[in-house]
């Protein structure tokens, strides 16, 4: 039994191509200050419990 031939994709939008291979690694995380907050007390030992 053959094996099906496989398929050829063509790129047809370079620049959004392009675009998407240099923005692959872009690993840019942006924080927005108004949302951080301090967790309630828990009265244990230890460290505060922050999110950010």
């Amino acid at each position: 039994m053959n094996k099906p031939t496989l398929k050829t994709y063509r790129t047809t939008n370079w620049s959004s191509y392009n675009r998407a291979l240099i923005n692959r690694g872009n690993t840019s995380i942006w924080f927005d200050p108004n949302t951080q907050w301090y967790a309630q007390p828990q009265n244990k030992q230890g460290r505060n419990q922050t999110y950010s």
